[in-house]
């Protein structure tokens, strides 16, 4: 059984009912709805068809909204085709909206451009297919001189890397749709482009106004303003999303590797669950088979720790949806296997002692006595992160009374979150505890599981781990 959980970007290819019970099947735990493109009516009918399957069949998923987010792009070009620009020419960005672009000049969405921008700063284009550096800025236009040839395309996504821009953390559209998810009831909501801790406040001030204060927010970081600021976003934040697509083309790309290793080690050490985005089997758009280096780039997600890996246009346009959630649950399982656990966190937070005592004990309680499951009561979740954050080669089973605590523990590694009506006393914990662990086939009898009893125990009784033989 795999233990590292899988998203998978839900399209046209993959929005009935019957391909959402495949995905399932093969290894799906949480569905992400990008919001960069498709409609209300488009994302409310996924949602619908996937909490249809959940029901017919049993199995658990979280819904997770992914924002548009505050970006630049360029705007209308005459009769909307490609323009080539050639090495060496001059080219100008206006902020007049009004202006029909051509092969010397674009307008963009940004009003500020021209105050954030500075003489000697690069400008991307596409996905920084096309490079260009500011040689002045005159009024409202930026004058560039551009560095290769490429065509430049209407709608295209333009960076400003090393560049601190002043756009709102939430476009007019986001707010919109923020709200179409606080209707909907999503478990996630990922931020894109969170460049500050104020973003991620001003997030959560947005969704509590609109009925959705238990939305868990990941924060997603995708340049180098966000990095120098990860400290504060991830204080704020439920989770972080390593988005390497923007990233990569905002630093160096041979730096990207090491910030996924330095953000998946803070969010493991804050017990905030981490998930790894953007081009993880990006061949199998089109390909049967995943390279060998995209099959290494996911175990290699794996073994730095992360919660989670992504699939984006992967599931949801690719030619090969099933088979690239087949195969990435299969690296996922092979890696999962040789992972040990890690007993050196420790948290030096007095608050937190306690209880990072007790799941640490729990764990290496568990790899003592060779025991197949930790059973954790769990309200809220952290009770279950805080035994996840030590990698036990047990299974953590997570007892919860919260519907939606159930959910969003989907998306934590080695987790599988279970409801229960109620826990009244420790001694209820521990006969529910035993009864879940045999049902869910996640232990035999004879075996001995080690019980972590959390929040959820009435309080008077401290945390505390015991060890029962089924």
């Amino acid at each position: 059984m795999k233990k590292t959980k899988i998203v998978c970007t839900i399209g046209p290819k993959t929005e009935s009912e019957e391909m959402l019970t495949k995905m399932l099947d093969a290894g799906m735990n949480v569905m992400r709805l990008n919001f960069s493109h498709g409609d209300y009516e488009e994302h409310g009918q996924r949602i619908k068809n996937l909490r249809n399957v959940l029901a017919k069949t049993g199995k658990q998923a979280a819904i997770l909204l992914d924002t548009k987010g505050p970006e630049i792009r360029t705007i209308k070009l005459e009769g909307g085709n490609d323009v080539s620009l050639k090495a060496g020419q001059t080219f100008t960005f206006t902020t007049d909206k009004s202006v029909v672009g051509n092969s010397e000049t674009v307008a963009v969405t940004y009003e500020g451009f021209t105050k954030d921008l500075s003489v000697g700063n690069t400008v991307l284009v596409d996905d920084g297919l096309i490079g260009m550096e500011v040689t002045a800025i005159e009024g409202n236009k930026v004058i560039c001189k551009v560095l290769n040839n490429g065509d430049l395309g209407e709608n295209k996504g333009v960076n400003l890397p090393g560049v601190s821009i002043a756009l709102p953390a939430l476009a007019e559209k986001d707010k919109k749709d923020l709200i179409f998810g606080c209707e909907q009831g999503v478990d996630f909501v990922a931020a894109s482009f969170i460049r500050k801790r104020s973003d991620v406040e001003e997030i959560r001030q947005h969704l509590k106004a609109h009925g959705g204060e238990h939305i868990q927010i990941i924060s997603k970081i995708e340049n180098q303003e966000g990095l120098n600021n990860f400290d504060e976003i991830l204080e704020a934040s439920d989770g972080i999303m390593v988005a390497r697509g923007d990233l990569g083309v905002e630093i160096p790309v041979e730096e990207v590797i090491f910030a996924q290793k330095m953000m998946i080690e803070k969010c493991i050490r804050a017990r905030k669950v981490v998930i790894t985005a953007t081009q993880m089997l990006d061949s199998m758009i089109k390909n049967p088979r995943p390279t060998r280096a995209e099959a290494g780039d996911v175990a290699n997600a794996i073994l730095d720790g992360t919660d989670a890996v992504m699939l984006s246009g992967e599931s949801a346009k690719g030619k090969y949806p099933l088979e690239a959630v087949t195969i990435m649950a299969t690296i996922c399982e092979r890696t999962d296997r040789v992972m040990t656990s890690r007993l050196e966190f420790s948290n030096d937070s007095r608050k937190l002692r306690i209880t990072e005592a007790v799941c640490r004990g729990a764990v290496e309680t568990a790899e003592k006595l060779a025991a197949p499951l930790i059973v954790v009561a769990t309200e809220g979740g952290k009770s279950a992160k805080s035994v996840r954050k030590y990698f036990p080669d047990a299974t953590i089973l997570a007892l919860t009374t919260n519907e939606l605590t159930a959910r969003q523990l989907v998306l934590s590694k080695g987790v599988v979150p279970q409801l229960v009506k109620e826990i009244s006393s420790t001694d209820d914990f521990y006969r529910l505890g035993k009864e879940a662990a045999l049902e869910s086939g996640l232990a035999q009898k004879g075996d001995v599981v080690v019980m972590v009893s959390g929040a959820l125990v009435p309080s008077g009784t401290t945390n505390t781990a015991s060890v029962h033989v089924l």
